[in-house]
């Protein structure tokens, strides 16, 4: 079992149940799935550089990457309607904490100039989604092979019914917030 997913289960479930005032357990929030999303608006050009960004992406996530499409042409993009743009993966249980454990511990601290993480990015729905410029954050990845560093969407999506639900779990997982904003 994953280690987040222990902490998860054994402890942080029921500071959350109190600290939150919930009377049942299940209704605490937790952690659905993970999406990871990486835009290559050169792959349309040159297909080796979307290959490299698919099997950069599965690296990173540890669970094969699929190339997504896109949806409508746009001409002064010089975009076709079913041209292959960009790569995701959805990471759900063992696998999804795991990553998130590599996340918040290695790849985070990582980041040049890094003040914490805006709290402006929950969606009113409690899902969190963060941008990162430079994918070689991630130790999976050599340096020295990148060709193109590209940068990454991450979306985490929880079952909390509200933002602040759902920072207060984020929280627990040891996610860097900036102290100093405002809800």
């Amino acid at each position: 079992m994953s280690r987040l997913l222990e902490e998860y289960n054994n402890k942080i479930k029921h500071d959350l149940k109190s600290k939150l005032g919930f009377e049942n357990i299940f209704e605490v929030p937790k952690i659905k799935k993970i999406i990871l999303n990486m835009g290559v608006g050169d792959g349309k050009d040159d297909s080796k550089i979307l290959d490299k960004a698919v099997q950069d992406l599965t690296l990173i996530a540890g669970q094969k990457a699929v190339k997504t499409k896109s949806k409508k042409a746009i001409s002064g993009f010089k975009i076709r309607e079913g041209m292959s743009l960009g790569a995701k993966v959805t990471l759900r249980n063992k696998i999804m904490y795991e990553f998130l454990d590599r996340l918040v511990n290695i790849a985070i601290p990582r980041i040049r100039d890094f003040r914490g993480l805006n709290l402006k990015s929950f969606d009113g729905n409690g899902n969190f989604s963060m941008g990162i410029k430079e994918h070689v954050i991630f130790p999976e990845i050599n340096f020295d092979k990148v060709e193109k560093v590209t940068g990454m969407d991450i979306t985490i999506c929880t079952s909390a019914n509200n933002n602040n639900d759902a920072l207060e779990l984020l929280k627990c997982f040891n996610m860097p917030f900036k102290d100093n904003q405002v809800n």
